[in-house]
């Protein structure tokens, strides 16, 4: 009985033995296939987090391109009013008035099309229905937007907008148009690609437009044929028929380093496609290294190992989400830094004429919601800038223009200071520069009646306050500018120059 007793505790005791070895290797071998399974999902999640970073990243690349393509739009809509002013009656005075809206609206390359297909530009005059496809397409309906290339191979964006009822030199014009060097497009949207991200334009069949490298496998190729045969046969047959029906998507494809990514969106109306390209192998890399060091914590301390690998992935997944808002932030900042060069003057570092017309929009919003009622305009204009170019040449009116800039800004410390036109500037004041106008208008006058007698910068100034019926700011512009015309007639008869001598 004592023997029977004693083979059954051996049993025990070997079952038991037996049975926690199997317990460990079950529990060990569950913990690695846990780890394992987590760092999928953790790449899982990686590879999410970049789609969503690369699609943001494209998405923000395209805004840029049709901002600056809508800013252009605008400006040009202007230039047609600024040259229909001017009354040309010869090629001379078009060229000139060409050359004018280049200084005063910083349009380069602007060129009017008449009836008869001739373009004419500030330099030169040349047929040009076989030379710009918006011209060979019969008349315009609206805004045209194309990419020429030039005999030196450099790639230009056209832009076009119809010339309705614009007579100059006794004929009738129908179109003018733009071109913008594609190259200095790119230089604005160019980063860093060091950490493996690229990006690039493409046409609607793949062609390469920006000239940049994506990635070791599409390098500056054709990304369609670069991808043919490296991608699965489904995802590159979606991905042609995205671009050419412009649409957004993605696609992956394996290279000899590993897995890449790259997410497209389109630039409206330009047929271009932006793709912005992550090489997984960066993030994924880093990833395999974390869950390496994270399985060999885990033969040693089984449940440390999987609340580390869980902390792991939620470290990650937010560090990743940290990652693409710095990006995103680095985008809207150069979004903002793009903004406000085309808001200041190239000449004297004022706020430009575009500038002003945000400003007066923003300003007509608060008069007719009734939350704006201190607030002045001031207008100021030059006298004998014309006398100056026509004496001395362009180089000395410019300082003369920057010199009434600072002038200007010197006086009003507490407005907003605008140059409008070539020698016209306006300041509006709110707050303390409304309360200090009077004193400081004073000022003003006594300085340039002094330069009057010192050879130094005249500047004529006229100003109004809001009243109770202004509902535009343009109802308080008026009256400033009319006093500003009285007071250039007074500086006029104690001695200064006007563009009329």
């Amino acid at each position: 009985m004592k023997r029977k007793i004693r083979i059954t505790n051996k049993t025990f005791v070997l079952t038991a033995v037996i049975g926690s070895l199997l317990i460990m290797e079950m529990v060990m071998a569950n913990t690695i296939w846990s780890t394992k399974q987590t760092g999928s999902a953790t790449e899982e999640a990686v590879s999410a987090v970049s789609s969503f970073y690369l699609e943001a990243m494209a998405d923000r690349r395209a805004k840029i391109i049709t901002n600056q393509i809508n800013s252009t739009f605008d400006e040009m809509e202007r230039a047609l009013v600024f040259i229909e002013g001017e009354g040309a009656s010869s090629q001379e005075e078009l060229r000139e008035a060409i050359g004018k809206v280049k200084l005063l609206l910083s349009i380069s390359r602007f060129a009017l099309v008449d009836e008869e297909d001739i373009v004419y530009t500030q330099y030169t005059t040349y047929t040009g229905k076989s030379r710009h496809d918006f011209l060979a397409e019969g008349k315009m309906k609206g805004r045209t937007i194309s990419t020429v290339t030039l005999y030196d191979s450099s790639r230009q964006l056209c832009l076009a907008i119809p010339a309705r009822d614009l007579f100059i030199m006794g004929k009738p014009f129908k179109a003018c148009f733009v071109q913008l060097d594609i190259d200095a497009i790119v230089d604005l949207l160019a980063f860093d690609d060091e950490d493996g991200t690229y990006f690039g334009l493409y046409s609607g069949n793949g062609g390469n437009i920006s000239g940049t490298q994506l990635g070791p496998v599409i390098l500056d190729q054709n990304i369609l044929e670069a991808t043919k045969g490296v991608a699965a046969a489904d995802v590159w047959e979606r991905t042609r028929k995205d671009f050419a029906e412009g649409r957004k998507g993605s696609m992956t494809f394996a290279s000899r380093d590993g897995q890449e990514t790259l997410s497209y969106v389109p630039v409206p109306d330009t047929g271009w496609e932006m793709a912005v390209l992550i090489r997984d192998s960066v993030i994924q890399d880093q990833i395999r290294d974390i869950s390496e060091k994270n399985l060999t914590a885990s033969r040693n301390q089984i449940i440390f190992a999987i609340v580390a690998v869980l902390l792991l992935a939620v470290i990650l997944l937010w560090e990743l989400r940290r990652m693409a808002a710095q990006r995103l932030e680095k985008e809207k900042a150069a979004s903002q830094a793009f903004q406000e060069m085309a808001n200041r003057d190239s000449m004297t570092g004022l706020w430009n004429r575009h500038a002003y017309y945000e400003r007066e929009a923003a300003i007509n919003q608060e008069l007719a919601e009734g939350k704006l009622h201190k607030l002045a305009v001031v207008v100021c204009d030059i006298n004998g800038l014309k006398y100056v170019n026509d004496t001395m040449g362009h180089a000395a009116g410019d300082r003369l223009i920057k010199d009434a800039g600072a002038m200007i800004c010197g006086h009003f410390t507490h407005g907003d200071v605008y140059r409008v036109g070539g020698d016209e500037f306006v300041v509006l004041l709110q707050g303390e520069g409304y309360d200090e106008m009077t004193d400081v208008i004073r000022e003003l006058n006594r300085r340039a009646e002094a330069n009057i007698r010192e050879g130094a910068v005249v500047i004529a100034a006229g100003y109004a306050v809001r009243e109770q019926g202004d509902g535009r700011l343009h109802d308080v512009f008026d009256r400033a500018d009319q006093m500003m015309y009285e007071r250039k007639k007074e500086l006029k008869a104690m001695g200064a120059r006007t563009r009329q001598i």
